[in-house]
């Protein structure tokens, strides 16, 4: 049996991936409530800048965890295909998960709904990340912290579903966002508690990539792409601030009449 070490970079990966779900979990909500208050075209629009950012924000917490992620007697790769259908699968469940509650006529069925779907689907994100990892040796996996990493994962997606509906203020928005990135952290580190590997030594080259072959530079541009969305959010003015716009050019343009 090898020895299974989450951090082999001390706290460097916990606390990067933890900022990585935190960063995601603010965009997706600061999206969906400027989603909530348009209609048309732009709320479609909010709601898919939301789903990317939970996705990614999600998908780099695990790989950027996945990097302090290390087994005594073996050398680890990530399969590459593997690796991105996990992305891809983040990327979609989560986007159900926020169009079936910006779009849900009704908001009980809908939270419940996209909560179970996002959730699942983190899940099912985090264990085929697990998929893909290639290693000297036979991955098993405890069923019932494999179960609660699960229910977690479900939970956290309804509850930031909820949040999405329920939360405004920039400040509950934050403290939301803190709460949630701790919960999809603490179903990643219970799915890898489950994680036990019995090593079988080899000289055989494994295949697929090494973490900082494919998954930092990967990490890097997601993570690139969550500060470029930060930015846009931060920089777009809100429907309120419009409308304030619009309406002190009313009497402008009046008075040029």
């Amino acid at each position: 049996m090898g020895h299974l070490d989450h951090a082999t970079f001390g706290w460097l990966t916990p606390a990067l991936s933890y900022a990585m779900a935190c960063i995601g979990a603010a965009l997706g909500l600061r999206c969906t409530v400027r989603a909530l208050a348009t209609t048309g075209r732009s709320r479609r629009n909010w709601l898919i800048t939301a789903a990317s950012a939970i996705g990614t924000g999600i998908w780099t917490m695990h790989f950027v965890a996945m990097l302090g992620f290390g087994v005594s007697g073996t050398d680890i790769r990530y399969d590459v295909p593997l690796t991105i259908l996990s992305l891809i699968v983040a990327m979609v469940v989560v986007c159900a998960g926020v169009f079936a509650v910006g779009y849900g006529r009704d908001r009980g069925r809908a939270l419940l709904a996209g909560g179970l779907t996002t959730g699942l689907g983190v899940a099912s994100m985090h264990y085929l990340g697990m998929a893909a990892v290639r290693l000297h040796g036979e991955v098993r996996y405890d069923p019932a912290l494999v179960a609660l990493s699960v229910v977690i994962a479900v939970v956290a997606a309804t509850a930031a579903l909820w949040a999405a509906l329920n939360i405004t203020s920039p400040v509950a928005v934050t403290v939301a966002s803190l709460v949630m990135g701790a919960a999809v952290s603490s179903m990643h580190y219970t799915g890898m508690l489950a994680v036990d590997v019995r090593v079988a030594p080899s000289d055989a080259m494994l295949p697929g990539a090494t973490a900082m072959q494919f998954i930092f530079p990967l990490a890097v541009g997601l993570g690139s792409y969550l500060f470029l969305t930060a930015a846009f959010v931060a920089l777009s003015p809100t429907t309120g601030e419009r409308e304030a716009s619009a309406s002190a050019q009313r009497p402008v343009m009046s008075a040029t009449r």
